[in-house]
């Protein structure tokens, strides 16, 4: 007799902070659902290397649940910064919501792990070229 294979829940490497998410949030800007997250358009948006990095930093980095664009550093112009990320968010890849009048992201941990598991342990695993 023949038994169903066990499925077994990813595991996230314990190196992300998957930070619990607080009460009373605003609603998240749009972003594909879960099944509609396509790989091809992921590792688009991964290909840019500062991208890489934002996600890269919110994976490894967070303090708190969500973080606006003058929390990374970045010495970009504002457009710029705002084009990355909104090519993150429609990717699937980070949540936005407004607070006001600023923006706050965190990475979509559970739906890319659900979708791509592994992908972002090896995002967390990369190691940024020295500028």
């Amino acid at each position: 007799m023949r038994t169903a294979p066990k499925t077994v829940a990813p595991v996230v490497s314990p190196a992300i902070k998957a930070l619990p998410e607080p009460p009373d949030l605003p609603p998240p800007l749009p972003e594909p659902a879960v099944e509609e997250i396509r790989l091809e358009t992921v590792l688009g948006a991964l290909s840019d290397p500062l991208r890489l990095r934002i996600v890269r930093k919110l994976l490894l980095e967070s303090e708190r649940f969500d973080h606006t664009c003058g929390w990374f550093g970045l010495d970009r112009p504002k457009s710029s910064l705002t084009h990355h990320f909104k090519a993150l968010r429609e990717a699937g890849i980070t949540r936005q919501r407004q607070y006001g009048l600023e923006r706050r992201s965190h990475v979509r941990i559970a739906d890319l792990d659900a979708r791509f598991p592994g992908l972002l342990d090896l995002v967390a695993d990369w190691t940024p070229a020295e500028r």
